[in-house]
């Protein structure tokens, strides 16, 4: 009887042999010499063990498994061996050091390219822009093919090795990618998994009968078996998609969680995952260094369960994390999982994805300045914020998405908050229904049923530059002030460096006009990153602050790692946490000046630097914060 152990060498072995079924016994040995394969024969020994226990807790008996793993590790080995020479001295320096991206001196951005550059040759004459402004990580907003007019902003694509046309080909890609690499700058793209658009090679082989993509997706003859699944799924678009269903033109149903036109991928079938690990490694071998692996909650489906964040789903990443570990070992995956705080974390290692997206701090930013009192954000920081070792929040002040209020119901009843009814606050507020609000958002997904909505702004447009208010920049300056010393990597939506305001055409637009998310999603303004310089315009204010705490951040180890430390500051108005134990960070969040007493700072030095302004600050008495104010001290 075989060991565990003994049955995967026999495995493994079985399967570095197929990899070279093809070759003769002269090409063979030449192969088996060379230091590509001594390598990936090191790697692969390291990781499939892990492989192999993910795919057999999601596959176990299906015996299409050792078939698919054949082509898998054939497959591997091909992108590997084909991987240019700059990407394999990139794998081996981040095996040594899987914190490179914990570093202070990361700091990414994010953005459409038709938006910000109007094509891929536009946004490589960005770059010098992108180094002034100090990234060291830009992520492209989904680029690749997918269906004219609604797309859902480029993710439903159409297929994962061709370039939207409007934007260029897959080669201007490689050269933009190549670029920022020179410019020292990491490439980050969309890893849409969950699903294809309809209009994707194989969907339309599914459909059609072709035996190769039987079971590529869920579709079924009539509306029993949807009629069973949907009793407990969540509606992700009520809108424009109740339901998570849609009917083909032959009357069958298959399922679409996000839209009628995004097909999601059954990876019951195991040719589904080997057929994703294909596209992953061909987009890894482009040069793409970080994939955000999108709507990571959603990718097992089962009966009788919200089929979201399901054991299979956690298994799956870590099984492709295993691929990539294999053949592409520089390439790391940001989760994107907007979901219960609890459920968030656990798609953050450094075996599944090792950063995510930190969508609780990103939302209690948001809610703190609504309330101005800091009760939530730091029962965040204290409870909710430090990770596993090598890894990282990505943390920003708001996405392409909506903002949801994505905070525990459990976690605001510890300060008597009623969730339900504090959600229906946050509405209010950040779409200009409360009386005394400052934002200008736009409401998004109402649902009557069960009055859930989410809002959608700039940051400036939420913070009140649209109306005009005396403290909208200092607050933007303050969230964003957040995102760069929490820990982790901040990312900053590109426009929101100088204060772009809300797209006043986007209803104008029949492709955007049911989506309003396209009122944050801005087109890049000339006239105001022409005023980024000029201190007397409220866009320079803004690119001035972020510019001064991006290079405090850069060239300060106290800003290194991911973990932090929360400081009482006794005034409920003001955030407090410590970093490295050598710098010790305040923020008010209110629009009046508020006092930390000299019994809250005791056993603080008796002065300190404050980073932001250059002034020393004596700790051995009350310290007072104007409003909005920052302070960055160093008290070690």
């Amino acid at each position: 009887m075989l060991t565990q152990t003994q049955q995967v060498d026999l495995t493994l072995q079985h399967l570095k042999n197929y990899a070279l079924a093809a070759l003769t016994p002269k090409q063979r040995e030449t192969v088996e010499k060379s230091a590509d394969w001594k390598k990936f024969g090191e790697r692969l020994a390291a990781h499939f063990p892990k492989l192999m226990y993910e795919l057999d807790n999601v596959y176990g008996s299906n015996e299409a498994l050792l078939p698919m793993l054949e082509q898998l590790i054939s497959n591997a080995w091909q992108s590997y061996s084909a991987r240019a020479k700059d990407l394999k001295k990139t794998d081996a320096a981040r095996e040594e050091n899987p914190d490179w991206i914990l570093s202070n001196k990361q700091v990414g951005g994010v953005c459409y390219v038709d938006l910000f550059a109007g094509d891929l040759q536009g946004l490589k004459a960005k770059i010098p822009y992108f180094q002034e402004l100090g990234l060291t990580y830009l992520h492209l907003m989904p680029l690749f093919k997918c269906p004219e007019g609604k797309s859902d902003g480029g993710y439903a694509v159409s297929s994962y090795r061709e370039v939207n046309p409007a934007l260029g080909t897959i080669d201007d890609l490689r050269d933009v990618i190549e670029a920022l690499h020179k410019a020292g700058i990491s490439a980050v793209v969309d890893f849409i998994f969950n699903h294809t658009s309809n209009e994707h090679e194989w969907a339309k082989e599914c459909v059609s009968g072709n035996p190769l993509f039987d079971n590529f997706y869920y579709i079924f003859p009539d509306r029993w078996m949807p009629d069973q699944y949907d009793r407990t799924l969540r509606e992700i678009f009520p809108d424009q998609h109740p339901g998570g269903f849609s009917q083909l033109e032959d009357g069958r149903w298959v399922w679409t969680t996000f839209n009628s036109f995004q097909w999601d991928l059954n990876y019951s079938n195991p040719w589904v995952f080997n057929a994703m690990a294909g596209e992953m490694m061909f987009l890894a071998n482009l040069g793409v260094d970080i994939l955000r692996m999108d709507a990571v909650a959603f990718i097992w489906k089962q009966m009788g369960t919200s089929c979201e964040s399901l054991p299979q789903a956690h298994a799956l990443i870590r099984a492709f994390n295993a691929v990539m570990r294999i053949a592409a070992p520089a390439v790391f995956f940001k989760s994107e999982a907007i979901v219960h705080p609890d459920e968030v974390v656990q798609y953050i290692g450094q075996d599944e994805c090792q950063i995510g997206y930190n969508p609780l701090q990103m939302a209690l930013l948001w809610n703190t300045l609504a309330t101005r009192e800091v009760n939530l954000l730091q029962q965040a920081l204290t409870y909710r914020h430090n990770l596993p070792e090598h890894t990282a929040w990505v943390n920003y002040v708001r996405s392409h998405d909506d903002i949801g209020w994505t905070f525990a119901d459990e976690d605001a009843a510890q300060f008597g908050i009623h969730g339900y009814d504090h959600r229906q606050f946050l509405n209010r507020f950040f779409v200009n229904r409360f009386d005394g609000s400052f934002a200008q958002g736009v409401p998004f997904q109402y649902n009557p049923a069960t009055g859930d909505c989410r809002v959608c702004g700039t940051a400036a447009a939420l913070a009140g530059l649209a109306q005009g208010d005396p403290f909208a920049v200092d607050r933007i300056k303050l969230l964003y002030s957040i995102a760069f010393s929490t820990g982790g990597l901040p990312l900053i939506y590109l426009g929101d460096e100088v204060g772009t305001l809300n797209d006043s055409e986007w209803e104008n637009d029949s492709n955007k006009s049911d989506d309003s998310r396209w009122a944050h999603r801005p087109k890049f303004d000339e006239e105001l990153y022409a005023q980024r310089h000029d201190a007397s315009t409220n866009a320079g204010k803004i690119y001035q602050g972020l510019r001064h705490m991006i290079e405090i951040r850069q060239t300060n180890p106290r800003f290194d790692g991911g973990r932090l430390t929360t400081f009482n500051t006794n005034n409920k108005h003001i955030i407090g946490y410590l970093r490295n134990n050598a710098l010790l960070a305040f923020g008010n969040f209110s629009e009046f000046p508020q006092t930390i007493s000299t019994a809250t700072l005791q056993a603080m030095p008796a002065k300190a630097k404050d980073l932001i302004s250059g002034e020393t600050v004596a700790l051995n008495q009350d310290v007072v914060l104007q409003p909005y104010q920052v302070m960055w001290l160093e008290i070690a």
